[in-house]
């Protein structure tokens, strides 16, 4: 049996290449049932006329699909459904219905609210992006990001791709991060000292595991990133926070019998102060005089453009009381989701039996291809493009808020990605926030960062990093009329 042209339409909400597009269109009909084995295709002349393609897009979709075995080509008669091809279900599906189990009481951990964060999915859509930790895609070097991907899919990586690594990481990334990365951060590590990561928040829930328990007390910046204390209290262990200053985590302030001392001393999330020199080496201290582990996110170090960082607190570390969180998801972008520990080796260990039981280890084709990004120095160039823009944008962001009188809580001493603003006593920022959607204008409230029940509200997070130089001034300008009109 021959199927009518007019049976194919390409999904105006697919996306990918005409060519993938047409093969998702052919092989969904042969999953639902609908195209079924032995009957035979459109000819390449006729679909292509009939979807508005060039005949050469439809050849290729086809001959992918012979391939995938889900098509056979037999001499001139044309493109059959394959008796291999695989079968839609014997039964239809059918939806669960709700049942008689009491999920209230069934449930005997709760999870939710989870990261509190409100990151809208549309927020490219945006016109004035004030938003934190996006990808600018007039920076990002997709080509090269590419190329980099198909060479780590090629044989001479097939090892590398396809391979179960168990608990263990690959190789090449690790060399690259210990023999490259770290030592920018004055770190020296063995490779039995460093574990890949599902990103930072992955870091930084393995070592909450790995370090606490009930009976141990946790130390926190206030405010904080709003996933690490939502990390924290699922841990069940005894948690303080410690109200930062305008220099981050006073060591002076930490509880006697802490345990574990959660920071962010290079740009502190989300005020981003820089905590002195001084500072982490009185933190380095008390740490060995108390006998407690610091925990150190060193993120978005990558973006000091306006001087050198100060040194890592792990490269300052000569005790081992220094666990050190590292992330590219902020300099690449964020859907990587990849990061790494840096550690004593009987801390790391067991950090990697633990993330052993969760995921193994993070996809060996990703690793291969961030190393590929790295070693052939892609990722510096990237760096560099990203923080000459950024220096650019904060002159704009900051210079519009003062024309304005708006005051920067926090604005970090080396650069970053962000500033922390106060607005005036009174303002609730979260109301703020929904008022300037209406003028597309995106912005961070900043209560989510504090801890306790009633939070300062007057705080906000203006990002730099998605926003275009050319809108910073409008949309600074709507901030302040908004504020203005509040």
């Amino acid at each position: 049996m021959s199927l009518s042209v007019e049976t194919f339409f390409l999904d105006p909400s697919a996306e990918g290449t005409l060519q993938a597009r047409i093969q998702q269109m052919v092989a969904q009909g042969i999953l639902t049932g609908r195209i079924r084995p032995g009957e035979r295709l459109p000819s390449s002349r006729k679909m292509a006329a009939h979807l508005g393609v060039s005949r050469i897009t439809v050849t290729l979709a086809y001959t992918e699909l012979v391939a995938d075995d889900y098509l056979t080509s037999r001499g001139r008669s044309g493109y059959f459904v394959s008796d291999n091809a695989p079968e839609p279900p014997a039964f239809p599906a059918q939806r669960a219905n709700i049942g008689t189990v009491d999920w209230t009481r069934t449930i005997g951990q709760r999870f939710t609210p989870g990261l509190s964060m409100d990151k809208p999915a549309d927020w490219a859509d945006y016109r004035y992006q004030f938003i934190y930790g996006q990808t600018d895609k007039t920076l990002f070097d997709s080509a090269n990001w590419r190329l980099c991907a198909l060479r780590a899919l090629g044989m001479r990586d097939f090892s590398a791709l396809t391979s179960d690594y168990f608990d263990g990481d690959d190789p090449q990334l690790v060399d690259f991060i210990a023999r490259q990365t770290l030592p920018r951060r004055g770190i020296l590590a063995n490779p039995d000292e460093i574990l890949v990561t599902m990103g930072a928040q992955n870091a930084l829930w393995l070592s909450a595991q790995v370090l606490l328990n009930s009976r141990r007390r946790a130390a926190i910046e206030d405010p904080c990133y709003p996933a690490l204390r939502t990390i924290l209290t699922q841990s069940r262990c005894q948690l303080s926070v410690v109200p930062v200053d305008q220099d981050g985590l006073p060591p002076e302030n930490l509880p006697e019998d802490t345990d574990v001392v959660f920071t962010t001393p290079s740009h502190q999330c989300p005020t981003a102060a820089t905590m002195p020199l001084d500072r982490r080496n009185a933190l380095l201290e008390k740490a060995e005089a108390e006998d407690f582990i610091i925990v150190e996110d060193d993120y978005e170090f990558e973006m000091s453009f306006l001087k050198s960082p100060s040194p890592s607190l792990k490269s300052l570390d000569k005790n081992g009381r220094v666990i050190y969180v590292g992330s590219f998801s902020k300099s690449l972008f964020p859907g990587l989701r990849l990061g790494y520990l840096v550690g004593p080796a009987p801390f790391i260990r067991e950090a990697r039996a633990l993330r052993a039981t969760v995921l193994r280890h993070p996809p060996g084709h990703i690793q291969r291809t961030v190393s590929y990004y790295l070693s052939l120095g892609h990722y510096d160039a990237l760096i560099r493009r990203m923080s000459k823009t950024y220096h650019e944008r904060r002159q704009l962001l900051v210079g519009a808020l003062d024309q304005h009188g708006l005051t920067i809580a926090g604005q970090g001493t080396y650069g970053g990605s962000s500033v922390w603003l106060k607005t005036p006593a009174g303002i609730d920022t979260k109301v703020l926030a929904e008022t300037l959607r209406a003028d597309s204008v995106l912005v961070e409230p900043g209560a989510p960062f504090f801890a306790g029940e009633t939070p300062p509200t007057e705080y906000l997070r203006l990002a730099y990093s998605s926003i275009p130089s050319a809108r910073i001034p409008e949309g600074i300008n709507l901030i302040a009329k908004a504020i203005q009109n509040y």
